[in-house]
């Protein structure tokens, strides 16, 4: 099946295209275990079975009717495969901010009447178990850790039978484009948190405009590092993009361990906020200014060299050769510290400061800007990677499908 219309399609469309030996990869025991298309598939499909009989559903597809589950975790392989479960079980997903404070949380399982909420961490349980008096909707807490006191989630996978697969398979054929999807809870500018409503068609629409704008080469051997949140539609639409497209997903551990997880997965891209490529950049003129001697003059000439940097006009002749030589003395260090194999950055959720976009493209870390709200799902423009669609300083293009 090519067709993409269904924001779970996506999955099948790699397992049909390109089937990956590492589709999602998460740390275990110190070290990256990979799941293939076929594994995720598989997962995916019991744990819709496994919804199905906790008697979850769709029921009319109206938005009021749908039974909705949310998930308080950091990202692991396992969030996407509870999202594409529910979203072929007609169920909607609410990803909750696992920092939320305790009066919000509670806000939001009775605004949404969450009836199911997959976990991780001690502590996110510790706080579901405070308000779950006060939730009369809920019916049971699901665990992606083993942890006393609480179902882990490969638990309700254990009846399933082939009957049960056979009803995912009938559910999912009525399963339509302008069917919810998702239901995202973001920080209201006065009083309670505010639900925005996505649809399949809302997203598979930017994935795939999106995509159009900012193509990836098919490339087996393509992987990314994820370490922003997924509860943010910025991530989870990459997500859709990444997996549409053939590109391995591998999770940082922590937001502390993104240097050191970079280093061990070698990505060919990821995304990420102005103020963490800010980090980036501080720690590098940090080293900088510990070097002594003919190094540390060639550290700030390279420097120099790239706030200079034009990606248009490119340069004369003397700079463009100067720029060849500091890119072998001294940035290639920098793409070291990345990785090795980074061919793009795509950065959003805020400005990125012109001089750092500057030094970073002309180090040949390639950063590309764009711009949306959760409300668009969320893109509306990107810088393109081909046809002379990047300015520094900008964000891009308006894709298809979008007006401004």
């Amino acid at each position: 099946m090519n067709e993409q219309s269904r924001i779970f399609d996506f999955l099948y469309y790699q397992l049909n295209k390109f089937p990956k030996k590492d589709m999602f990869a998460g740390k275990v025991n110190g070290r990256y275990e990979p799941l293939s298309t076929q594994e995720v598939a598989n997962k995916v499909n019991k744990l819709s079975a496994a919804l199905l009989n906790l008697g979850l559903s769709g029921n009319d597809m109206l938005v009021e009717s749908q039974d909705k589950i949310a998930i308080i975790s950091k990202n692991r392989p396992e969030w996407l495969i509870l999202d594409m479960a529910c979203q072929q079980a007609g169920v909607i997903l609410c990803p909750i901010y696992p920092t939320t404070n305790i009066n919000e949380l509670e806000y939001i399982f009775n605004d949404a009447s969450i009836k199911y909420v997959f976990i991780t961490g001690e502590d996110i349980l510790e706080k579901v178990n405070n308000i779950r008096n006060r939730i009369p909707s809920l019916k049971g807490i699901f665990s992606f850790d083993e942890m006393e006191g609480v179902d882990h989630w490969e638990k309700t996978m254990h009846a399933v039978s082939q009957e049960n697969l056979d009803k995912v398979e009938s559910v999912k054929s009525t399963i339509k484009a302008d069917h919810c999807a998702t239901i995202i809870y973001t920080s209201g500018t006065t009083g309670k948190p505010k639900g925005v409503m996505l649809s399949h068609r809302n997203l598979v629409s930017n994935v795939l405009n999106s995509i159009k704008t900012f193509p990836f080469d098919e490339n087996i051997t393509a992987r990314s590092l994820s370490f922003l949140p997924l509860n943010h539609i910025f991530e989870r639409m990459v997500s859709y993009i990444y997996i549409s497209s053939g590109i391995s997903i591998y999770y940082a551990e922590s937001m502390e361990t993104i240097g050191e997880n970079l280093k061990e997965v070698k990505p060919t891209l990821f995304t990420t906020v102005p103020r963490l490529l800010e980090k980036v950049y501080e720690r590098i003129m940090s080293k900088g200014k510990e070097l002594t001697g003919i190094k540390k003059k060639l550290f700030y000439w390279a420097v120099d060299l790239g706030g200079q940097y034009d990606n248009i006009k490119k340069g004369s002749p003397l700079y463009r050769m100067q720029l060849a030589l500091a890119n072998k003395i001294i940035f290639t260090k920098w793409r070291e510290a990345l990785g090795g194999n980074i061919e793009c950055i795509i950065t959003g959720g805020a400005a990125c400061q012109v001089r750092l976009l500057r030094i970073f493209n002309a180090a040949q870390i390639k950063i590309y800007e764009g711009y949306g709200p959760t409300e668009n799902s969320p893109v509306i423009s990107v810088n393109c990677r081909f046809d002379g669609g990047m300015k520094i300083g900008t964000v891009g293009r308006v894709i298809e499908g979008q007006q401004v």
